[in-house]
């Protein structure tokens, strides 16, 4: 699957949730569930990755942490806040830089609208109609 066509199922599972849950729970609920959903339609996810960080020649072993990566290729970071902030959107942008990812999804259970709550987040995403796309490896 390409890092769009997980993304569509993220954000699908994430509208589910929501409609039927509605904004209030804590962001350890909402990833719960998420991940719950997406294993059921058969993606890898994997919550709480700790992501290493190489500062000044020395591996700094838990950088940060990504709430979800999906098949190794989308980087999704949760919040339950009234509002989203510019900063939700620069720490998922700082996120993908560090992993070399392309692709992350800043998904807001907090607010009532969840359309408002989305915010698609690349990393030098190659047009897909693109004959030769720029590979950036995932590690």
């Amino acid at each position: 699957m390409t890092e769009n066509e997980i993304a569509t199922e993220i954000v699908d599972a994430a509208y589910k949730i929501h409609s039927q849950i509605g904004p209030g729970l804590l962001e350890s609920a909402y990833e719960a569930m998420l991940s719950h959903e997406l294993r059921k339609r058969g993606l890898g996810v994997v919550c709480q990755q700790p992501i290493p960080v190489l500062w000044d020649g020395v591996q700094l072993e838990v950088g940060f942490r990504a709430d979800l990566i999906v098949e190794d290729k989308v980087i999704v970071e949760l919040k339950s806040v009234e509002a989203l902030a510019p900063v939700h959107y620069k720490q998922v942008l700082t996120y993908l830089r560090l992993t070399h990812r392309r692709l992350g999804l800043l998904i807001n259970f907090g607010d009532a609208f969840f359309k408002r709550g989305v915010r698609r987040v690349a990393n030098d995403m190659p047009n897909e109609r693109q004959s030769t796309p720029k590979i950036i490896s995932g590690d």
